[in-house]
């Protein structure tokens, strides 16, 4: 890209390689410990596959299903058809089914397991809240993850993971209901395998929450390169939260089904252990990003972006 105004996010790329690294590490170390047991994991493996398949390929149908979204063409919704294709024509990117979801929940998402699949929806509530360059902020963010192929990348990432929660079931299944007439080293091997399973589920669990809240950060600065303007996407990400304290919880309840798919949690909480497993970066961590880039955009200091003009940048 033509845009290189903050140079590239080095620390930020390090962590998403070191988690992906680690849960590398983790599955093969899991593997190792099934097959020194002598237990064959084909059988888990393969459903494991089936999932994981499943997920890549109909993943899209099903959030849309689960939002309630509909396909619309050019005549039906032409601003949102023409600020994603000037996006993909900035970013080189084929264009994306487009879709959008009649709920006052302000958010958007982007499913498919690659740019030529992909789709990118929309709520009516963030199409009424947003200025045009927030909503593009918002569509470039979206469009950032499609380029980065996150869908495929977060299931492969999760794919072991399953393997481990499935044997958890199988250990325990065999162990309530198969105990009879086995001596006690198949007991032991069922025990340690439901052990190292519920290590590695876990583990694998932090680390997948950790890459996840990552590619937010990847997909955020993604968009500012794709649009040049950061604090638009920053103003959005503003409003979004700032209105979700007004929606009803029935709305949110609905819809925080799909928070890992969402450019913005639905249900906001307060501080917790959830910082560790939590979809996406606290908010405030996201805008504070986008005005230190907008700030070196317009050449003053970090932090010196006034909070007043959030949105207003030309």
């Amino acid at each position: 890209m033509a845009h290189r105004w903050y140079g590239r996010d080095r620390g930020l790329t390090t962590r998403m390689y070191g988690t992906m690294f680690g849960l590398g590490l983790i599955y093969v170390l899991f593997i190792a410990v099934v097959i020194a047991l002598g237990v064959s994991a084909i059988f888990v493996l393969v459903i494991a596959g089936a999932f994981a398949v499943f997920q890549l390929f109909f993943s899209d149908k099903i959030a849309l299903a689960a939002m309630g979204a509909k396909v619309v063409d050019a005549d039906q919704e032409p601003e949102l058809h023409a600020q994603i294709e000037r996006l993909c024509q900035l970013s080189d990117l084929p264009k994306p089914r487009v879709a959008v979801a009649d709920t006052d929940v302000p958010n958007a998402f982007a499913a498919g397991r690659s740019p030529k699949t992909a789709t990118v929806c929309v709520t009516t509530g963030i199409q009424r809240r947003l200025e045009p360059r927030e909503l593009e902020g918002v569509l470039a963010h979206e469009l950032s993850h499609i380029a980065n192929r996150d869908v495929l990348v977060m299931t492969i990432a999760s794919f072991l993971a399953t393997v481990a929660g499935l044997l958890i079931r199988f250990s325990l299944y065999s162990s309530m209901f198969g105990g009879r007439g086995r001596d006690n080293n198949t007991v032991v091997v069922f025990m340690v395998i439901a052990v190292v399973s519920v290590i590695v589920y876990v583990l694998s669990f932090i680390l997948l929450r950790a890459l996840s809240r990552y590619r937010e950060f990847a997909a955020d600065r993604g968009a500012a390169i794709m649009t040049g303007q950061p604090a638009e996407l920053a103003a959005a990400l503003g409003k979004i939260s700032g209105s979700m304290a007004r929606i009803p919880d029935r709305d949110l309840r609905a819809s925080e089904g799909m928070d890992h798919f969402f450019i913005m949690p639905v249900v906001s909480k307060g501080f917790s252990l959830s910082s560790l497993v939590a979809t996406h970066p606290p908010a405030e961590k996201r805008i504070d990003r986008l005005l230190a880039m907008q700030a070196q955009i317009d050449g003053r200091p970090a932090g010196d972006f006034p909070l007043d003009q959030l949105g207003k940048a030309t």
